[in-house]
Protein backbone atom coordinates (compact mmCIF):
# COMPACT_ATOMS: atom_id res chain seq x y z
CA UNK A 1 0.00 0.00 0.00
CA UNK A 2 1.35 3.19 -0.97
CA UNK A 3 2.43 6.02 2.18
CA UNK A 4 -0.21 8.85 1.85
CA UNK A 5 1.21 11.93 0.21
CA UNK A 6 3.09 14.59 2.64
CA UNK A 7 3.76 12.00 5.46
CA UNK A 8 6.79 12.47 7.27
CA UNK A 9 9.60 9.82 7.37
CA UNK A 10 11.59 9.38 10.43
CA UNK A 11 15.30 8.16 10.13
CA UNK A 12 15.46 4.87 11.92
CA UNK A 13 18.71 6.90 13.66
CA UNK A 14 17.02 9.39 14.73
CA UNK A 15 13.86 7.18 15.82
CA UNK A 16 16.34 4.59 17.92
CA UNK A 17 17.34 7.80 19.60
CA UNK A 18 14.38 9.45 20.73
CA UNK A 19 13.39 5.41 21.58
CA UNK A 20 15.80 5.34 23.89
CA UNK A 21 14.96 8.72 25.32
CA UNK A 22 11.65 7.22 26.25
CA UNK A 23 12.99 4.22 28.03
CA UNK A 24 15.41 6.32 30.00
CA UNK A 25 12.60 8.48 31.28
CA UNK A 26 12.16 11.56 29.41
CA UNK A 27 12.57 13.05 25.77
CA UNK A 28 15.85 15.57 25.09
CA UNK A 29 15.45 18.75 24.80
CA UNK A 30 16.80 18.26 20.81
CA UNK A 31 13.52 16.03 20.32
CA UNK A 32 11.24 18.43 21.05
CA UNK A 33 9.48 21.11 19.95
CA UNK A 34 9.60 25.13 21.48
CA UNK A 35 8.27 26.64 23.43
CA UNK A 36 10.65 25.19 26.07
CA UNK A 37 9.53 24.90 29.41
CA UNK A 38 11.64 26.61 31.93
CA UNK A 39 10.85 26.47 35.57
CA UNK A 40 12.61 28.89 38.32
CA UNK A 41 13.08 28.41 41.68
CA UNK A 42 14.21 31.78 42.83
CA UNK A 43 14.63 33.95 46.39
CA UNK A 44 12.63 37.05 44.84
CA UNK A 45 13.29 40.17 46.52
CA UNK A 46 16.71 41.44 46.26
CA UNK A 47 17.89 39.29 44.02
CA UNK A 48 15.11 39.89 41.28
CA UNK A 49 17.79 41.56 38.37
CA UNK A 50 19.17 38.12 38.61
CA UNK A 51 16.09 36.57 37.04
CA UNK A 52 15.43 39.97 34.99
CA UNK A 53 19.01 39.28 33.73
CA UNK A 54 18.16 35.99 32.66
CA UNK A 55 14.86 37.01 30.87
CA UNK A 56 17.39 39.76 28.86
CA UNK A 57 19.67 37.17 28.21
CA UNK A 58 17.14 34.75 26.30
CA UNK A 59 15.74 37.45 24.72
CA UNK A 60 19.14 38.46 23.39
CA UNK A 61 19.45 34.82 22.28
CA UNK A 62 16.52 34.77 20.28
CA UNK A 63 14.47 33.32 22.85
CA UNK A 64 10.99 34.72 23.16
CA UNK A 65 8.52 34.43 25.79
CA UNK A 66 5.57 32.52 25.37
CA UNK A 67 6.68 32.21 21.87
CA UNK A 68 9.93 29.79 22.37
CA UNK A 69 10.44 29.56 26.22
CA UNK A 70 7.24 29.46 28.88
CA UNK A 71 9.07 30.31 32.26
CA UNK A 72 6.93 28.93 35.37
CA UNK A 73 8.64 30.50 38.49
CA UNK A 74 8.21 29.73 42.10
CA UNK A 75 9.56 32.94 43.60
CA UNK A 76 10.22 32.54 47.62
CA UNK A 77 10.15 35.89 48.27
CA UNK A 78 13.45 35.70 50.53
CA UNK A 79 11.50 32.76 52.69
CA UNK A 80 13.60 29.68 53.45
CA UNK A 81 11.20 27.41 54.67
CA UNK A 82 8.81 25.29 52.48
CA UNK A 83 11.92 25.21 49.04
CA UNK A 84 11.83 21.44 49.10
CA UNK A 85 8.12 21.45 48.41
CA UNK A 86 8.57 24.76 45.92
CA UNK A 87 11.33 22.23 43.82
CA UNK A 88 8.91 19.13 44.09
CA UNK A 89 6.43 20.78 42.42
CA UNK A 90 8.37 22.52 39.51
CA UNK A 91 10.13 19.35 38.54
CA UNK A 92 7.10 17.34 38.98
CA UNK A 93 5.75 18.85 35.92
CA UNK A 94 8.92 17.61 33.84
CA UNK A 95 10.14 20.98 32.32
CA UNK A 96 12.98 21.02 30.16
CA UNK A 97 15.38 22.75 32.34
CA UNK A 98 15.09 23.61 36.04
CA UNK A 99 16.71 27.28 36.95
CA UNK A 100 17.86 27.81 40.12
CA UNK A 101 18.64 31.57 42.30
CA UNK A 102 21.06 31.57 45.06
CA UNK A 103 22.68 28.21 47.26
CA UNK A 104 19.53 27.31 49.46
CA UNK A 105 17.11 26.98 46.05
CA UNK A 106 19.89 24.83 44.67
CA UNK A 107 20.14 22.62 47.60
CA UNK A 108 16.77 21.82 47.39
CA UNK A 109 16.37 21.58 43.89
CA UNK A 110 19.36 19.18 43.53
CA UNK A 111 17.83 16.84 46.60
CA UNK A 112 14.69 16.73 44.30
CA UNK A 113 15.33 15.43 41.42
CA UNK A 114 18.42 13.29 39.15
CA UNK A 115 16.55 13.44 36.06
CA UNK A 116 15.54 17.02 35.47
CA UNK A 117 18.19 19.20 33.92
CA UNK A 118 19.83 21.77 36.35
CA UNK A 119 21.47 25.19 35.54
CA UNK A 120 22.20 27.49 39.01
CA UNK A 121 23.01 30.66 39.04
CA UNK A 122 24.54 33.01 42.07
CA UNK A 123 26.02 29.90 43.68
CA UNK A 124 28.93 31.04 45.63
CA UNK A 125 30.78 27.61 46.00
CA UNK A 126 29.09 24.88 44.49
CA UNK A 127 31.67 22.18 45.48
CA UNK A 128 31.97 22.67 49.00
CA UNK A 129 27.77 22.73 48.88
CA UNK A 130 27.73 19.42 47.17
CA UNK A 131 26.34 20.40 44.55
CA UNK A 132 29.51 18.76 41.76
CA UNK A 133 32.14 16.85 41.40
CA UNK A 134 35.05 19.90 39.97
CA UNK A 135 34.51 23.00 38.21
CA UNK A 136 35.11 20.48 34.84
CA UNK A 137 32.46 18.95 34.95
CA UNK A 138 29.90 18.11 37.55
CA UNK A 139 29.46 14.53 37.17
CA UNK A 140 25.44 14.90 37.20
CA UNK A 141 22.56 16.69 36.22
CA UNK A 142 23.90 20.40 37.46
CA UNK A 143 26.01 23.28 35.83
CA UNK A 144 25.88 26.81 35.90
CA UNK A 145 27.40 30.03 36.88
CA UNK A 146 29.06 30.61 40.45
CA UNK A 147 29.43 33.98 41.83
CA UNK A 148 32.56 33.19 43.96
CA UNK A 149 31.27 34.72 46.98
CA UNK A 150 33.26 32.78 49.42
CA UNK A 151 36.71 33.04 46.95
CA UNK A 152 36.06 37.01 47.25
CA UNK A 153 35.06 37.36 50.83
CA UNK A 154 38.88 38.06 51.76
CA UNK A 155 39.37 40.78 48.95
CA UNK A 156 36.41 42.21 49.98
CA UNK A 157 37.68 43.07 53.71
CA UNK A 158 41.03 43.91 51.78
CA UNK A 159 39.38 46.85 50.38
CA UNK A 160 37.27 47.65 52.68
CA UNK A 161 40.35 48.44 54.74
CA UNK A 162 42.04 50.09 51.89
CA UNK A 163 38.90 52.83 52.72
CA UNK A 164 39.04 52.98 55.96
CA UNK A 165 42.85 51.74 56.93
CA UNK A 166 42.53 52.01 60.91
CA UNK A 167 39.49 49.18 61.42
CA UNK A 168 40.55 47.12 63.83
CA UNK A 169 36.75 45.19 64.67
CA UNK A 170 34.50 43.98 62.18
CA UNK A 171 31.36 42.40 62.78
CA UNK A 172 30.18 39.76 60.60
CA UNK A 173 26.02 39.16 60.29
CA UNK A 174 26.19 35.24 59.39
CA UNK A 175 23.06 33.58 58.05
CA UNK A 176 23.48 29.88 60.20
CA UNK A 177 21.27 27.97 58.42
CA UNK A 178 22.90 29.16 55.09
CA UNK A 179 25.82 26.70 53.83
CA UNK A 180 27.53 29.78 51.48
CA UNK A 181 27.65 31.76 54.61
CA UNK A 182 29.46 29.64 56.25
CA UNK A 183 32.02 29.12 53.27
CA UNK A 184 32.54 32.44 52.75
CA UNK A 185 33.24 33.49 56.65
CA UNK A 186 35.77 30.71 56.20
CA UNK A 187 37.33 33.16 53.87
CA UNK A 188 36.65 35.92 55.58
CA UNK A 189 38.27 34.82 58.92
CA UNK A 190 41.48 33.99 57.37
CA UNK A 191 41.91 37.17 55.37
CA UNK A 192 41.26 38.88 59.02
CA UNK A 193 43.84 37.00 61.04
CA UNK A 194 46.31 37.87 58.08
CA UNK A 195 45.51 41.00 59.15
CA UNK A 196 45.11 41.14 62.27
CA UNK A 197 41.87 42.25 62.12
CA UNK A 198 39.19 40.75 65.22
CA UNK A 199 35.66 39.50 63.52
CA UNK A 200 32.83 39.38 65.82
CA UNK A 201 30.46 36.96 64.29
CA UNK A 202 26.83 36.90 64.92
CA UNK A 203 24.96 34.14 63.81
CA UNK A 204 21.54 34.75 63.02
CA UNK A 205 18.42 33.12 61.26
CA UNK A 206 15.81 36.00 61.09
CA UNK A 207 15.47 39.45 60.75
CA UNK A 208 14.44 40.25 64.19
CA UNK A 209 17.47 38.42 65.51
CA UNK A 210 19.52 40.34 62.99
CA UNK A 211 17.78 43.48 64.69
CA UNK A 212 18.07 41.97 68.53
CA UNK A 213 22.34 41.59 67.36
CA UNK A 214 22.31 45.13 66.20
CA UNK A 215 19.94 46.60 69.19
CA UNK A 216 23.00 44.73 72.29
CA UNK A 217 25.62 46.07 70.23
CA UNK A 218 26.49 49.26 71.55
CA UNK A 219 27.46 51.82 69.91
CA UNK A 220 31.47 51.97 69.46
CA UNK A 221 31.74 47.82 69.90
CA UNK A 222 32.99 48.04 65.75
CA UNK A 223 34.16 49.95 63.40
CA UNK A 224 32.77 48.55 60.31
CA UNK A 225 30.26 46.30 59.50
CA UNK A 226 30.58 43.13 56.17
CA UNK A 227 27.75 41.25 55.49
CA UNK A 228 28.88 37.62 54.70
CA UNK A 229 26.50 36.81 51.68
CA UNK A 230 22.99 35.05 52.60
CA UNK A 231 20.25 35.11 50.98
CA UNK A 232 18.67 36.13 54.83
CA UNK A 233 21.81 38.52 54.88
CA UNK A 234 20.70 40.59 51.08
CA UNK A 235 16.79 40.17 52.25
CA UNK A 236 16.91 42.32 55.46
CA UNK A 237 20.39 44.27 54.15
CA UNK A 238 18.33 47.26 54.94
CA UNK A 239 18.65 46.90 59.19
CA UNK A 240 22.49 47.14 58.52
CA UNK A 241 22.33 49.83 56.49
CA UNK A 242 20.37 52.02 58.85
CA UNK A 243 22.83 50.65 61.81
CA UNK A 244 25.61 51.60 59.73
CA UNK A 245 24.17 55.02 58.95
CA UNK A 246 23.78 55.69 62.99
CA UNK A 247 26.88 54.34 64.02
CA UNK A 248 28.54 56.42 60.97
CA UNK A 249 31.19 53.41 60.18
CA UNK A 250 31.51 51.72 56.69
CA UNK A 251 29.29 49.01 55.41
CA UNK A 252 30.89 46.17 52.86
CA UNK A 253 28.45 44.06 50.79
CA UNK A 254 28.79 41.56 47.89
CA UNK A 255 26.58 43.36 45.21
CA UNK A 256 26.32 46.98 43.69
CA UNK A 257 22.50 46.86 43.76
CA UNK A 258 23.51 47.19 47.53
CA UNK A 259 25.40 50.25 47.11
CA UNK A 260 22.53 51.84 46.00
CA UNK A 261 21.07 51.15 48.37
CA UNK A 262 23.09 52.74 51.04
CA UNK A 263 26.42 50.51 51.99
CA UNK A 264 29.36 51.96 51.59
CA UNK A 265 31.13 49.26 48.85
CA UNK A 266 30.73 46.33 47.05
CA UNK A 267 33.11 43.62 45.62
CA UNK A 268 31.29 40.94 43.30
CA UNK A 269 29.54 40.22 39.94
CA UNK A 270 26.06 42.03 39.44
CA UNK A 271 23.27 40.20 39.93
CA UNK A 272 21.64 40.87 36.43
CA UNK A 273 24.67 39.83 34.57
CA UNK A 274 24.79 36.60 36.37
CA UNK A 275 21.30 35.87 35.03
CA UNK A 276 22.46 36.78 31.33
CA UNK A 277 25.47 34.67 31.81
CA UNK A 278 23.13 32.03 32.92
CA UNK A 279 20.51 32.30 30.10
CA UNK A 280 23.71 31.27 27.63
CA UNK A 281 23.98 28.03 29.66
CA UNK A 282 20.04 27.21 29.74
CA UNK A 283 20.26 27.51 25.83
CA UNK A 284 22.91 25.05 25.38
CA UNK A 285 21.14 22.72 27.43
CA UNK A 286 18.14 23.10 25.52
CA UNK A 287 20.19 22.79 22.10
CA UNK A 288 20.78 18.87 23.72
CA UNK A 289 23.99 19.43 25.92
CA UNK A 290 24.20 17.48 29.18
CA UNK A 291 24.66 19.61 32.44
CA UNK A 292 27.69 17.20 32.75
CA UNK A 293 29.17 18.03 29.89
CA UNK A 294 29.11 22.13 30.36
CA UNK A 295 32.04 22.93 32.52
CA UNK A 296 30.94 25.21 35.36
CA UNK A 297 30.96 29.21 34.97
CA UNK A 298 32.80 32.07 36.56
CA UNK A 299 31.43 35.45 37.20
CA UNK A 300 32.67 37.41 33.52
CA UNK A 301 33.23 40.62 35.41
CA UNK A 302 33.69 41.53 38.96
CA UNK A 303 32.30 45.14 40.12
CA UNK A 304 33.53 47.53 42.52
CA UNK A 305 31.18 49.88 43.37
CA UNK A 306 31.27 52.79 45.89
CA UNK A 307 28.64 54.84 47.45
CA UNK A 308 30.00 58.71 47.73
CA UNK A 309 27.00 60.03 49.60
CA UNK A 310 26.70 57.66 52.15
CA UNK A 311 30.79 58.07 52.55
CA UNK A 312 29.81 61.84 52.47
CA UNK A 313 27.21 60.87 55.26
CA UNK A 314 29.51 59.13 57.62
CA UNK A 315 32.84 61.43 57.50
CA UNK A 316 34.75 59.51 55.65
CA UNK A 317 37.28 61.04 52.83
CA UNK A 318 37.88 58.07 50.76
CA UNK A 319 41.58 57.21 49.21
CA UNK A 320 41.90 59.26 45.49
CA UNK A 321 43.06 56.14 44.31
CA UNK A 322 40.16 53.74 44.97
CA UNK A 323 37.50 56.10 43.94
CA UNK A 324 39.56 56.14 40.19
CA UNK A 325 39.36 52.50 40.06
CA UNK A 326 36.03 51.87 41.22
CA UNK A 327 33.41 50.63 38.22
CA UNK A 328 30.78 52.34 39.45
CA UNK A 329 29.83 55.70 41.27
CA UNK A 330 26.76 56.48 43.23
CA UNK A 331 26.27 60.00 44.22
Amino acid sequence: MAKPRGSLRIPPALMFLVMLAFLAGGVPAWAQSPPYRVAVLTPGLTFSPVLDGFREGLARLGYQERRDVNLVVEDARGEASGLAERAARLAAAKPHVLFTVATAQTAAAKQTTTAVPIVFAWVGDPIRSGFIAGYSSSENNLTGVSNQAAALSGKRLEILLEAVPGIKRVLAIVAAREDIAQNCFRSLSESASQRGIQLLRRDVTSREEIRRVLRELPRGAMDALVLVPSTLGATHIDLLIQRAREDRIPLGVHEDTMVEQGALLSYGPEFRTIGAQAAKVVVKVLKGARPSELPIQTPEKIVLAINLTTAKTIGLKLPRYLVERADRLVE
